[in-house]
């Protein structure tokens, strides 16, 4: 058995001035918030989500790839950026378990953790208790942690037999 890990990472900053923009994190709209500055969706879970995948792959989705699906064929919803990622594992590897750290000092997230948990775990085809989410505030040490965005590092582990 072959166990393989990888880390993504993701942040992005809070549109200013807010528009009408919604803020979605793990495929899970978080309301009465600023969205995120970006040309997808802006969410940063699974922005982070398909980095680990294409640690796995070799193949970074974020970039050429996602800028043609959202600039050129207008997919913006970066829940599609990670099932085109999820198209470049290997038919043997399976995904085992996913963990998120976000930092953010806004919003509060506690209470979207368990939907954004099954929101991850339906987009994965895994179990809910193979999905950890935490979030930290950072303590204002960082622009994340001063409100000013959010930040989320992953890390996926996959098994081959």
């Amino acid at each position: 058995m072959i166990v393989r890990t990888a880390i993504g990472h993701d942040s992005h900053r809070f549109e200013h001035p807010p528009s009408a923009k919604p803020l979605v994190l793990g495929g899970v709209v978080i309301p009465d918030h600023a969205g995120l500055e970006a040309n997808s969706d802006g969410d940063v879970v699974l922005h982070a989500l398909t980095n680990a995948i294409s640690g796995i792959t070799g193949v970074p989705v974020l970039g050429d790839i996602a800028d043609q699906m959202c600039l050129e064929q207008g997919i913006t919803c970066s829940s599609e950026y990670v099932r085109r990622a999820l198209r470049d594992l290997k038919q043997n590897q399976v995904i085992t378990h996913v963990s998120f750290s976000i930092e953010c000092s806004t919003p509060r997230l506690s209470k979207y953790l368990r939907a954004m948990t099954g929101s991850v775990s339906g987009l994965l085809h895994i179990d809910p208790t193979s999905v950890g989410i935490t979030v930290t505030s950072g303590e204002g040490l960082t622009d994340c942690g001063k409100g000013l965005g959010i930040a989320v590092w992953c890390i996926l582990t996959v098994m081959e037999p």
